[in-house]
C-alpha cells in the first residue's frame, strides 16, 4: 500500500542498537524520509559493528550520533538536544541487552540516556535469537516496558541469522515504516467501536461449486487499516479472502452471507459505526447438494433465492449505528447509488464503478451524503480509505450530538 505523505513533518529519533538486523534500518530509514518524516539517527557502539554511521549520514542527510559526550553539540548535552521537540523515537533493532537497560532506568550511553529523558512516545522493534526472546527474563523486561506504556513492534516469525527458526526476528522495513505512517495518523475515532464488512460471501451450491462476487476485499481491508490507524476498535467481518491479516481487535471469518449476517447480528449491539463494504451475493441455492452434482448431456435448473440484506437489517433496527454503505456499479453510477441510498436511509453511501475498481489496487470514489456528491480523485484504495475516515468523523460527531440531545 502507497502511503501518504504526513502533511506536518514529523521529527522521529531512531535509535539502533547491537543486532545483525541493523541492515534493515537502511531501507527503513529511506522509507521514512520518503513518507515525510524528519528522522535523526543515534547508535550505540555495537550498532556500529553491523551498519555504519556513514552509511546512515548518507541516507538521512543528517550527521549521526553515537557518543554521549558528542563535541558537535555546542553545550555538550547531546541527550537533551537531540530529544527536544521530537515526536517520537523508534528503537529499531532493539537487542537483549538494550532491552533489559531501557526497562531499568539504565543510561550508560547516548540511547539510553535519551530514552530515560525523553518528552514523547517510545516504540521498540526487537531483534534477537528466539531463545533469547523466550527468556524469562526478557519478558519480564517488555512486561515492564508495556506496562510503562512503552509501544512494542514484533517480533516476527522466522529464519534467524544463528541459524535457527523461530520468534525473534525483526520486523521488515516496510512493515514497520506503515506501522509508524499509522502511528502518526490523527486519532479521531479513539475509543469508538466501528464494525466493518469486507471481501465476498461464497454461497455453495454443491460440494464443490458455488457462486460468488469477484470481491478481492481490498477495500474493506483498507478501511479497517484505516479506522485502526484513527484510533477506533475495529471488529472486521471477512468474507473469502486472499489478504494478510490487519491487527484488528476481532478478525471473525465467514463464507456465506448467512455466516455473516450472525456475525454482524452478534456484533452489533455495541458498534458506533457500522461499515458495510463486503460484496454480499444476492442470492443463494435453494437447495445445497451433499454430493458433486455430475455432469450430464441435459441442461440442469438451479433455483436460486434472495439473500437477506444485512445492511438492511442494521439499518432497520431501533437505534442503529451510523451506517456508511458502497454501492459498486456497473452503469448509471449516481443515479443508482442515490436511489440505494433512500432505500436503506444511509447518511452516507460510498459508489464506485465495479469493472474500474474489483482487483485494483486503487479507485475512484463518489460520495453522497446530505450535502450532496463529493468526488473522490483515483488514488490506492488506503488513501482513499484515509480519505473516507476523514469524511465520516464529522458526520458521526453530528449524528452522535443528535442522539445525545434526543435522549436529553
Amino acid at each position: 500500500m502507497t502511503n501518504i505523505p504526513l502533511s506536518n513533518s514529523k521529527r522521529l529519533l531512531l535509535g539502533l542498537t547491537g543486532s545483525v538486523a541493523a541492515y534493515k534500518t537502511a531501507e527503513l530509514s529511506r522509507l521514512l524520509i520518503q513518507d515525510g518524516l524528519n528522522v535523526q539517527i543515534v547508535m550505540t557502539e555495537s550498532a556500529c559493528h553491523f551498519i555504519g554511521p556513514v552509511t546512515l549520514q548518507a541516507l538521512t542527510g543528517k550527521p549521526v550520533f553515537v557518543e554521549l559526550w558528542d563535541a558537535r553539540i555546542k553545550n555538550n548535552m547531546a541527550h537533551i538536544d537531540l530529544v527536544r521537540n521530537t515526536d517520537a523515537i523508534l528503537i529499531a533493532p532493539a537487542s537483549a541487552n538494550f532491552i533489559s537497560k531501557i526497562a531499568h532506568g539504565l543510561a550508560d550511553d547516548l540511547l539510553s540516556t535519551l530514552c530515560l529523558t525523553r518528552d514523547c512516545p517510545l516504540l521498540v522493534v526487537p531483534a534477537m535469537n528466539r531463545q533469547m526472546w523466550e527468556n524469562p527474563a526478557t519478558q519480564r523486561n517488555l512486561a515492564t516496558l508495556k506496562n510503562d506504556g512503552v509501544i512494542i513492534l514484533g517480533p516476527a516469525y522466522g529464519d534467524q541469522a544463528c541459524g535457527e527458526t523461530g520468534v525473534g526476528r525483526m520486523l521488515e522495513a516496510q512493515e514497520l515504516a506503515r506501522a509508524i505512517q499509522s502511528f502518526f495518523q490523527p486519532k479521531p475515532l479513539e475509543n469508538r467501536c466501528v464494525l466493518i464488512t469486507a471481501g465476498p460471501t461464497y454461497e455453495a451450491i454443491d460440494a464443490v461449486r458455488g457462486i460468488t462476487n469477484l470481491s478481492s476485499g481490498k477495500m474493506g481491508y483498507a478501511m479497517a487499516c484505516a479506522a485502526v490507524e484513527a484510533g477506533a476498535q475495529v471488529t472486521l467481518i471477512s468474507g473469502p479472502v486472499s489478504l494478510e491479516t490487519l491487527s484488528v481487535v476481532k478478525l471473525i471469518k465467514t463464507v456465506s452471507a448467512r455466516d455473516m449476517l450472525a456475525a454482524v447480528k452478534d456484533e452489533i449491539k455495541n458498534t458506533d459505526i457500522f461499515i458495510s463494504i463486503a460484496a454480499v451475493a444476492d442470492y443463494r441455492s435453494a437447495e445445497i447438494n451433499k454430493q458433486k452434482i455430475k455432469r450430464a448431456t441435459d441442461n440442469i435448473v438451479l433455483e436460486f433465492i434472495p439473500n437477506f440484506d444485512i445492511l438492511g437489517y442494521v439499518t432497520d433496527l431501533p437505534a442503529p449505528p451510523f451506517c456508511v454503505g458502497f454501492s459498486a456499479e456497473t452503469e448509471n453510477l449516481e443515479e443508482n447509488a442515490r436511489t440505494k441510498r433512500h432505500k436503506k436511509k444511509l447518511p452516507l453511501i460510498v459508489a464506485n464503478l465495479a469493472q474500474d475498481a474489483i482487483g485494483s489496487n486503487d479507485s475512484e470514489l463518489l460520495l453522497l451524503d446530505d450535502m450532496g456528491t463529493h468526488f473522490l480523485s483515483k488514488a490506492t484504495k488506503i488513501e482513499q480509505a484515509r480519505r473516507l475516515i476523514k469524511h465520516i468523523v464529522p458526520l458521526y460527531n453530528s449524528h452522535y450530538l443528535k442522539l445525545l440531545n434526543h435522549e436529553n
